[in-house]
């Protein structure tokens, strides 16, 4: 402030859907924001907490703007939130070191993720680059389970991956396998599955019918967020 004289501010108002990312005493806006003349619209959206890889569309008194724009005083900002299920080419994802739970989930579920609890920053761009997929972070304790299905809609194929490596499972003979067994293993059950990666053993054991709630739970999720695109 300059002899008494407030500089240009803009106010930004953000969707509800992304008001997790605003600290608790600017919610839940709109945000008052001093336009220097020098920021854009995308650094600004950040600075109030906002990732613009969660933002869908920007809006500069009604008309859409681009993040390069520099706002001026009297401007009134709209960020809105990406569009659910979020299209992409392959549903497939790399996770950051936070999310290793999720991995095992998704996996679960039959969703392609790649997941390495040593992997850094660099590396994981890397792979994602190189593999295609879309990298989730939680760096700011954005993703949840249920945000990421409703989010990506990917399609779900329970029971075919690896939940330890993300390999694929094959049915394979209980003779083949039997000597890797437990006693108690190998007198109740007769259905297994095989990792093609590692070699790990699977079967509907005593927590199957938890795990078939889980499953049945991101079925329902991904339904719903496809019905919601297509109405």
């Amino acid at each position: 402030m300059a002899d008494g004289v407030m500089p240009d501010t803009a106010a930004v108002t953000v969707a509800p859907e992304l008001g997790l990312f605003l600290p608790a005493r600017i919610r839940p806006g709109p945000v008052q924001v001093k336009c220097d003349g020098v920021s854009s619209l995308g650094h600004i959206v950040e600075s109030i907490g906002v990732p613009l890889t969660e933002v869908g569309s920007l809006l500069v008194n009604g008309k859409p703007a681009d993040p390069g724009y520099r706002p001026v005083g009297g401007d009134a900002v709209r960020v809105l939130a990406m569009a659910r299920p979020q299209r992409v080419d392959c549903a497939q994802f790399v996770l950051d070191v936070h999310l290793g739970t999720v991995a095992r989930w998704l996996r679960l579920a039959g969703v392609d993720a790649a997941y390495s609890r040593d992997a850094d920053d660099d590396a994981l761009i890397e792979q994602a680059n190189a593999e295609r997929r879309v990298l989730l972070t939680q760096d700011r304790g954005l993703l949840r389970r249920r945000k990421l299905l409703d989010r990506f809609a990917p399609r779900l194929d329970p029971w075919t991956r690896c939940t330890a490596c993300n390999g694929p499972l094959r049915p394979v003979r209980k003779a083949d396998i039997e000597p890797l067994l437990e006693p108690g293993t190998r007198r109740t059950y007769q259905v297994f599955s095989r990792c093609q990666r590692c070699g790990r053993v699977y079967w509907r054991g005593a927590h199957s019918r938890r795990l078939e709630a889980v499953v049945a739970a991101a079925g329902r999720i991904v339904k719903s967020a496809g019905s919601g695109a297509s109405a």
